[in-house]
């Protein structure tokens, strides 16, 4: 599982006001688009998902035919984590050429083409996305769904664009609340191998990290 994220110099996802912040250039979207190729499905939070209404789809040619090739829909299917599930059905998210599904503890009232019971855990949770066919996941925000994922260390990889901006405010791509109750494994110097660091244009940095487990 693949965390993507673009965030300011001090490590926020939004500005003091909230809302989208809209972060990344040109050159993050095209490697956003290349994990989003990679993936079978996408986390989206359900508060990120009411701040955009909508999600990123792949829109480079190459990207989509290398998943043509490979006999693979053109978009990740779209999984929603909500506790509650309810969206407007006028939002665009609604309208985009993808699959829809929510995860949720109960079942949607409409507009998604599949439910999968969310449980107590995300150990279990993700062994019944994985059920659905969904190996490779991105998860693309936000903050709480991200620190619930590292609260329970199921993030294999980060992929953060740092951007050339400071923003302040409390929009920390890892929510506060959860800072306390990550592993204690998670602070090791050895937890997390650098794999990839370079500049992608614009004055934003790309750096990947993965996870290194002892088993």
């Amino acid at each position: 599982m693949r965390l993507v994220l673009a965030i300011s110099l001090d490590g926020r996802l939004a500005p003091p006001t909230g809302g989208p912040a809209q972060l990344g250039g040109s050159a993050d979207r095209r490697m956003l688009e290349e994990a989003l190729s990679w993936a079978d499905a996408v986390l989206i939070g359900a508060k990120t998902l009411r701040a955009h209404r909508c999600t990123c789809l792949i829109r480079d040619s190459d990207l989509l035919e290398r998943r043509h090739r490979e006999g693979r829909p053109s978009q990740p299917d779209a999984v929603v984590v909500s506790r509650m599930g309810e969206f407007p059905l006028d939002w665009p998210f609604f309208q985009q050429p993808i699959r829809r599904h929510l995860l949720s503890p109960r079942p949607p009232l409409g507009g998604f083409d599949g439910w999968i019971e969310q449980a107590e855990t995300w150990s279990t949770s993700l062994h019944h996305l994985h059920q659905q066919g969904w190996a490779r996941i991105v998860v693309l925000g936000g903050a709480r769904l991200a620190g619930s994922l590292l609260s329970e260390d199921q993030i294999d990889e980060l992929q953060l664009t740092l951007t050339p901006r400071l923003l302040g405010g409390s929009y920390s791509w890892l929510p506060f609340e959860v800072d306390s109750g990550l592993p204690v494994s998670l602070a090791d110097s050895a937890a997390w191998a650098l794999t990839d660091s370079r500049p992608i244009g614009g004055g934003e940095l790309l750096v990947r990290y993965r996870r290194m487990r002892s088993h």
